[in-house]
Protein backbone atom coordinates (compact mmCIF):
# COMPACT_ATOMS: atom_id res chain seq x y z
CA UNK A 1 0.00 0.00 0.00
CA UNK A 2 3.04 2.35 0.47
CA UNK A 3 3.02 2.60 -3.51
CA UNK A 4 -0.06 4.71 -3.34
CA UNK A 5 0.35 7.50 -0.59
CA UNK A 6 1.37 9.79 -3.59
CA UNK A 7 -1.73 9.56 -5.52
CA UNK A 8 -4.64 11.81 -4.97
CA UNK A 9 -7.39 10.98 -3.41
CA UNK A 10 -9.94 13.52 -5.07
CA UNK A 11 -13.20 12.61 -6.95
CA UNK A 12 -12.50 12.47 -11.16
CA UNK A 13 -13.47 15.61 -12.87
CA UNK A 14 -14.98 15.75 -16.34
CA UNK A 15 -15.38 18.73 -19.09
CA UNK A 16 -19.29 19.21 -19.02
CA UNK A 17 -20.99 17.92 -15.99
CA UNK A 18 -21.40 19.94 -12.64
CA UNK A 19 -22.19 23.36 -11.74
CA UNK A 20 -18.74 24.87 -12.64
CA UNK A 21 -18.59 24.50 -16.12
CA UNK A 22 -22.28 24.22 -17.95
CA UNK A 23 -20.37 23.94 -21.61
CA UNK A 24 -18.57 26.27 -23.65
CA UNK A 25 -20.21 29.90 -24.23
CA UNK A 26 -19.94 31.50 -27.55
CA UNK A 27 -18.27 34.48 -28.55
CA UNK A 28 -19.96 36.88 -29.61
CA UNK A 29 -18.80 38.75 -32.78
CA UNK A 30 -18.92 42.07 -33.28
CA UNK A 31 -18.85 44.71 -36.20
CA UNK A 32 -15.55 46.41 -34.60
CA UNK A 33 -13.55 43.77 -35.01
CA UNK A 34 -14.17 43.42 -38.58
CA UNK A 35 -13.83 46.80 -39.13
CA UNK A 36 -10.30 46.58 -37.83
CA UNK A 37 -9.64 43.28 -39.72
CA UNK A 38 -10.13 45.49 -42.92
CA UNK A 39 -8.17 48.35 -42.03
CA UNK A 40 -5.15 46.01 -41.63
CA UNK A 41 -5.63 44.66 -44.86
CA UNK A 42 -5.63 47.89 -45.92
CA UNK A 43 -2.32 48.92 -43.97
CA UNK A 44 -0.98 46.11 -45.12
CA UNK A 45 -1.70 46.65 -49.46
CA UNK A 46 -0.35 50.18 -48.62
CA UNK A 47 3.18 48.76 -47.70
CA UNK A 48 3.57 46.25 -49.91
CA UNK A 49 2.51 48.79 -52.99
CA UNK A 50 5.76 51.23 -50.93
CA UNK A 51 8.14 48.03 -50.69
CA UNK A 52 7.33 47.05 -54.20
CA UNK A 53 8.62 50.60 -55.57
CA UNK A 54 11.74 50.20 -53.16
CA UNK A 55 12.96 47.13 -54.55
CA UNK A 56 16.75 46.65 -55.55
CA UNK A 57 18.15 43.91 -56.94
CA UNK A 58 20.60 42.64 -54.96
CA UNK A 59 22.01 40.26 -57.19
CA UNK A 60 25.90 40.49 -58.61
CA UNK A 61 26.70 40.44 -61.91
CA UNK A 62 27.44 36.75 -62.47
CA UNK A 63 24.09 35.87 -61.28
CA UNK A 64 22.68 38.56 -63.52
CA UNK A 65 24.16 36.91 -67.02
CA UNK A 66 23.28 33.39 -65.31
CA UNK A 67 19.63 34.22 -65.02
CA UNK A 68 19.40 35.62 -68.79
CA UNK A 69 21.32 32.48 -70.47
CA UNK A 70 18.59 30.49 -68.23
CA UNK A 71 15.41 32.54 -70.23
CA UNK A 72 17.72 32.19 -73.25
CA UNK A 73 18.31 28.40 -73.45
CA UNK A 74 14.17 27.88 -71.83
CA UNK A 75 13.34 30.27 -75.09
CA UNK A 76 15.49 28.17 -77.72
CA UNK A 77 14.19 24.79 -76.06
CA UNK A 78 10.46 25.94 -76.47
CA UNK A 79 11.11 27.28 -80.06
CA UNK A 80 12.81 24.24 -80.72
CA UNK A 81 9.58 22.12 -79.84
CA UNK A 82 7.13 24.33 -81.25
CA UNK A 83 8.70 24.19 -84.47
CA UNK A 84 8.11 20.42 -84.78
CA UNK A 85 4.31 18.90 -85.25
CA UNK A 86 3.17 15.78 -83.68
CA UNK A 87 3.90 13.62 -86.62
CA UNK A 88 7.52 14.40 -86.94
CA UNK A 89 8.36 13.74 -83.35
CA UNK A 90 6.81 10.45 -83.82
CA UNK A 91 8.92 9.94 -86.72
CA UNK A 92 11.91 11.07 -84.42
CA UNK A 93 10.47 8.54 -81.71
CA UNK A 94 10.47 5.64 -83.91
CA UNK A 95 13.72 5.92 -85.77
CA UNK A 96 15.01 6.28 -82.25
CA UNK A 97 13.29 2.88 -81.17
CA UNK A 98 14.55 1.09 -84.42
CA UNK A 99 18.18 1.80 -83.71
CA UNK A 100 18.31 0.45 -79.87
CA UNK A 101 19.26 -3.12 -79.74
CA UNK A 102 16.87 -5.89 -78.66
CA UNK A 103 17.95 -5.92 -75.03
CA UNK A 104 15.59 -3.17 -74.65
CA UNK A 105 12.25 -4.89 -76.74
CA UNK A 106 9.59 -6.10 -74.16
CA UNK A 107 9.40 -9.48 -73.96
CA UNK A 108 6.37 -12.03 -74.74
CA UNK A 109 4.68 -12.71 -71.51
CA UNK A 110 2.01 -15.29 -73.00
CA UNK A 111 3.17 -18.65 -73.25
CA UNK A 112 0.73 -20.06 -74.80
CA UNK A 113 1.75 -18.68 -78.25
Amino acid sequence: MAEYTTAQKSALKLKGVGAVSAGKKKKKKDKESKHRLEQVVNNQDDEDVKTKKAYVDKRTPAQIAFDKMQEKRQMERILNKASKTHKHRVEDFNRHLDNLTEHYDIPKVSWTK
